[in-house]
């Protein structure tokens, strides 16, 4: 099969899956929009983490960023096109947020809610929430637009403030389309979970594109990337289990609200997927300098974790909704394969762009 054969092919299967989204969204919005959800922040959380890794290289130096910030680079100038993608969330948000039909009619009211039932009557109001989400998606495109620019591509000034605002907008947007799909319940370090797995996310696309690429970086590289992801990995585990820890030990119904469901039938055994292969073997991996040093065997660990951070948002996903798990089977894939396909086709055509070898050019100005 030649490389147009293949084209016409990827084209194809990507034309009759978003089809198939298509007849779904329209069908089945209760059953398809939180496996979309659940799928298109996968893949965002890998663009915007991957361009925040980019930031932090600008402000820290080192060698371990010249080795990643191209293919991070050309993915953050996409980001724009994955931002479209999520107004079907939008346009049908009444059948997957359960405060939006409510919030509508003036009826939206939270028996014994103890997080200001008065201050979220007015938050989660449809048009102020679409506003807000329109802001944090063009904010994000502009960020991946300006992040391209020679003259601020390593611009310390811009990386701080682009951190910042990185920083804000992930935790509101977490709050809102995450964290809202189960008004009840609350989290102050939410945002920060969200975010520490959106940088984990970029940095394990990032050492998948080193380590299966032709030319690949010298050992040393990898060392140092290895000890990112290890650093990522423990400050995810960290946040995630200081979460539950607080809200398990003071066991307030609204609180362990959240929990509850993912603690119970087939959830527990994700849960318990997460702990071990999220955390607990990779760490086990990475303690080891000879691995890290093995381009292969931590190109194949991030293959690995990618599948298991798919998994972790689909766990902060799924089950805040009560849709019968039986339909995650065909709604998951079929949002999977469409996001997939689309976010292959982006890739290929900014890896076709002249000024992409710009980016190659200025590593020899370091």
């Amino acid at each position: 099969m030649n490389a147009s054969t293949k084209r016409n092919a990827v084209t194809m299967t990507a034309n009759f899956s978003w089809l198939l989204c298509a007849v779904a969204w329209w069908f089945e919005p209760q059953a398809f929009l939180p496996a979309y959800l659940a799928v298109w922040w996968f893949w965002i959380g890998i663009a915007m983490g991957g361009l925040a890794n980019v930031w932090l290289h600008n402000l820290t130096g080192g060698a371990w960023g010249e080795a990643i910030r191209t293919p991070l680079l050309e993915i953050g100038g996409s980001i724009w096109v994955g931002c479209l993608l999520f107004f079907p969330v939008l346009a049908a948000l009444w059948f997957l947020y359960p405060w939006a039909p409510h919030a509508v009619s003036g009826t939206t009211r939270w028996a014994g809610e103890l997080s200001a039932a008065d201050f979220k009557s007015v938050w989660l109001l449809p048009p102020f929430f679409i506003l807000r989400s329109i802001l944090y998606l063009v904010t994000w495109s502009i960020l991946g637009i300006l992040s391209r620019r020679p003259a601020l591509r390593r611009s310390p000034s811009f990386s701080s403030a682009a951190l910042i605002i990185y920083g804000v907008t992930v935790s509101l947007a977490a709050f809102d389309w995450i964290m809202s799909l189960m008004p009840l319940w609350y989290s102050s370090i939410f945002g920060m979970v969200a975010g520490t797995t959106q940088m984990m996310s970029g940095m394990v696309m990032a050492i998948v594109l080193a380590a299966f690429q032709a030319a690949r970086p010298p050992p040393s590289i990898f060392r140092d990337l290895g000890n990112l992801l290890m650093m990522y990995v423990l400050t995810w585990a960290y946040l995630a289990f200081m979460q539950f820890l607080i809200i398990w030990a003071e066991n307030l119904p609204h609180e362990i609200a959240w929990y509850v469901p993912r603690l119970q039938s087939g959830w527990i055994v994700v849960a318990w997927m997460l702990v071990l292969l999220l955390f607990f073997v990779p760490l086990l991996m990475l303690l080891s300098r000879p691995f890290k040093q093995s381009a292969q065997r931590l190109g194949w660990l991030a293959v690995g974790l990618l599948i298991m951070l798919l998994i972790d948002a689909c766990w902060m996903v799924l089950p805040s909704t009560a849709v019968a798990s039986i339909q995650w089977l065909w709604s998951v894939p079929l949002a999977l394969i469409a996001l997939s396909l689309a976010a292959l086709a982006v890739w290929r055509a900014r890896r076709s762009l002249p000024s992409v070898s710009n980016a190659g050019k200025e590593q020899s100005h370091v």
